[in-house]
């Protein structure tokens, strides 16, 4: 700041100097901002690092819940410190196993904490504090989000996102299926959702017969409430300070350039510098700035003098030029689209591994009805406390959220309808360079130099994964695949193993959905393919697998089974000439750094079992000094088999792939006790019909201390090794899993 001050004075004073004193300003800011950056990120990581401590030890902190707790539930809020902790913040999520707590009240918690690179997640029991005040913000937001749960039914969690924020509710294939049709912005606020309602409470009080101060005024004041009560996430507030800056600007009769609002709305809110690397805060700035851009040219082009171009642009400027009504608004939004997805491309490829191809037109479709369904959800919870006229809102607001689900599943059902791409660093640069290249192009005389190098850099991006060599650390990709197991270890060197493929059914498989798009978008060969056992759930994708990627290797227990999709595998494998193994105890492969054994069944327990389940290979794959021990869907029989007939030494894992789904009859307590696992992983369906993972499994691994991620809350996830140390990736969180406790 006060470089930029000194840039101002020798300015004002010497107008000669004026660029370089511009100049020193801005270096100044950008070194400030750094600085600054640098130093929140900092006390962060310390706050983190010293709440964590402080719970382990067995103190107390103090948290305030977004949504009403209850044992056994999956929570999310912030915690606080006490005493010489007290200036710390730290937001939080994980399971409360004991006391109740209502939203936005500060309780205490006793419990165990792991960091992350965003916050804790917390284990433990929470407990009333006396006196407590109140976080307003997360009690009137848990609020508002049990009286959404209560008039919305099989909609509220879609709501809950549109409205307040909190998208942990939503399935993670819903998330994908919004991704691939480019309408995933959607499903959190942003500032299309705060203008949205910004415009309709400026309509509503026009027509009130206000008069347009009072109509601004009175606007933003419920808009500057509801982006409090959200939490401020920055693209509300750098929305809240454009409709602030544009319409203080209309009311004063001073016209402000859309670059300088934006610029405001941008920079306003990285006062707190870690905003910078918030997705929500990334995608909205660009994707206005690619509104703006979109504009502009368009208005130039409306402006332009057709005599002066060639003749082939002559045409094309003519006939954009006599467009008017809805055939001009439709190729204007279809241009802004176009331009807009080029330019989050880079962000949303690094963030979710895709591009939409489809995404302008989806849009198109789509806006008109989140236009039309935002300010209902918000008139709906403003008229909550009546809650016969919230029903009546939320009603009439089903049929549009409906269209709203089947325009996503509609557009993401057109074949190619998205780009798959590898989250690598490479692979974002590459994209990067082709939307900046497509960018110059568009706003270019010379388009063609542009355009050629936006095809090699896309053309790079898209075959990178083909020549992968791996990260040069171990991998187990635990894929969801709903009610079913799907688990891919890559190796050091980037090759893969696989380890079932999910479930089957009518017209599809997850082999084809998700496990062969999966391993085609990071590339690289799959070695071998490891059949747990023969239940459709685990087998029902393994032909698709098989015709598409082509194993080296298939092991399996030879268990004598009927099923369809079973025998489909074996025709699969014939087909593809691959080669067929009967697994046995003390089997054993090292591959890239890896070694895997086989530690069960033998032939003489597979022969005398009638369970499917009883008989499912059970592999223990090590990499340096950490061991990852995958059960299939072995029950307490073949654990007990296990426990009795194996090196005490060899069951000994840092990472446990729970039997059978989290199921009762599994993970017994000789076995969790032999493996003395770090980390239970758990691959299941949302809201399965087995009940899966049980009560039990769940409150053994929270007694023991050990943290469990599961895939219906998770998605997909990742947990990678170095040989020493274990590090799991899940969503956009990364934390490093503590020593046995």
């Amino acid at each position: 700041m006060g470089g930029l001050l000194f840039g101002w004075f020798v300015a004002r004073e010497w107008p000669w100097a004026r660029r370089r004193a511009v100049m020193m300003g801005i270096a100044s800011l950008v070194v400030s901002g750094s600085l600054g950056a640098r130093a929140t990120v900092s006390r962060s990581r310390a706050c983190r690092h010293a709440l964590a401590e402080a719970i382990m030890r067995g103190d107390s902190v103090m948290i305030a819940f977004d949504d009403r707790v209850a044992p056994r539930s999956a929570s999310r809020g912030l915690a606080a410190g006490i005493n010489r902790l007290a200036a710390c913040r730290v937001p939080i999520s994980g399971r409360i196993t004991d006391g109740f707590a209502e939203p936005g009240r500060w309780v205490t918690f006793h419990g165990r904490a792991v960091e992350t690179d965003r916050g804790l997640r917390v284990d433990g029991a929470v407990s009333a504090l006396a006196g407590a005040a109140r976080d307003w913000p997360r009690t009137l937001r848990g609020r508002a989000g049990e009286r959404i749960d209560r008039d919305f039914g099989r909609n509220a969690s879609l709501v809950r996102a549109l409205l307040i924020a909190d998208q942990d509710g939503i399935a993670p294939s819903v998330r994908d299926t919004f991704a691939d049709a480019g309408l995933v912005h959607m499903l959190s606020i942003s500032g299309l959702h705060v203008a949205i309602i910004a415009g309709s409470l400026l309509t509503m009080l026009s027509a009130m017969r206000l008069s347009r101060a009072v109509a601004y005024a009175t606007a933003m004041v419920v808009i500057v409430g509801y982006v409090v009560v959200l939490g401020a996430p920055p693209p509300a507030v750098r929305s809240a300070v454009m409709l602030g800056v544009v319409g203080l600007s209309q009311q004063l009769q001073r016209p402000t350039h859309p670059w300088t609002a934006l610029a405001l709305g941008a920079v306003i809110p990285t006062v707190q510098p870690t905003v910078v690397l918030d997705l929500g805060w990334q995608l909205s700035v660009s994707g206005m700035a690619a509104l703006v851009a979109a504009r502009a040219f368009l208005r130039r082009i409306r402006l332009a003098d057709p005599p002066r171009a060639p003749r082939w642009k002559r045409r094309a400027i003519t006939a954009y030029q006599r467009l008017t009504g809805w055939r001009y608004s439709l190729l204007r939004e279809l241009v802004t689209g176009v331009i807009a997805t080029i330019v989050t491309a880079p962000l949303i490829a690094w963030t979710f591994g895709r591009v939409s191809l489809v995404a302008p037109l989806s849009n198109i479709v789509a806006g008109p009805i989140m236009a039309l369904v935002q300010p209902a959800l918000f008139l709906a919870v403003v008229a909550s406390p009546w809650p016969a006229a919230s029903k009546w809102i939320a009603d009439a607001a089903g049929l549009p959220l409906t269209l709203l689900d089947l325009i996503a599943r509609g557009a993401a059902g057109i074949p190619h309808a998205s780009l798959h791409l590898a989250p690598t660093a490479a692979g974002a640069v590459c994209v990067g360079v082709a939307v900046a290249a497509l960018v110059r192009a568009t706003a270019s005389r010379h388009w063609i130099p542009g355009l050629m190098i936006a095809v090699c850099a896309l053309t790079i991006a898209v075959w990178l994964p083909a020549f992968s060599y791996g990260t040069g650390r171990m991998e187990l990709h635990v894929l969801d695949v709903g009610q079913g197991d799907a688990l891919a270890l890559r190796t050091p060197r980037g090759r893969w193993i696989l380890v079932d493929a999910g479930r089957r059914w009518e017209g599809g498989d997850a082999g084809r959905r998700t496990v062969v798009p999966y391993v085609r978008r990071f590339g690289g060969e799959v070695a071998v393919f490891v059949l747990s056992h023969a239940h459709d759930d685990h087998a029902g994708g393994a032909a698709s697998v098989v015709a598409a990627l082509a194993p080296s290797r298939w092991w399996e227990p030879a268990f004598i089974s009927t099923s369809a999709t079973y025998r489909g595998a074996l025709q699969a494998l014939r087909t593809k000439g691959v080669a067929w193994h009967r697994v046995r105890p003390s089997d054993r492969w090292r591959l890239d750094g890896l070694e895997m054994t086989v530690l069960a069944p033998d032939s003489a327990w597979t022969a005398s079992q009638k369970d499917v389940n009883e008989t499912s290979v059970v592999l223990r794959v090590a990499y340096g000094h950490v061991a990852f021990l995958l059960m299939g869907d072995a029950e307490s029989a073949e654990e007990r088999w296990l426990v009795d007939n194996t090196d005490p030494e060899l069951l000994r894992a840092d990472v446990l792939k729970v039997g059978h789904h989290g199921s009762k009859t599994s993970s017994t307590i000789p076995l969790v006790d032999a493996v003395r696992p770090r980390l239970g992983v758990i691959s299941v369906g949302a809201d399965n019909q087995y009940g899966h993972p049980s009560p039990e499994t769940l409150a053994l691994f929270g007694d023991l201390g050990i943290p469990l991620l599961r895939t219906d809350r998770e998605g997909t996830f990742v947990v990678e090794s170095d040989g020493r140390e274990v590090v799991v990736r899940s969503g956009r969180e990364r934390w490093r899993v503590p020593e046995r406790p």
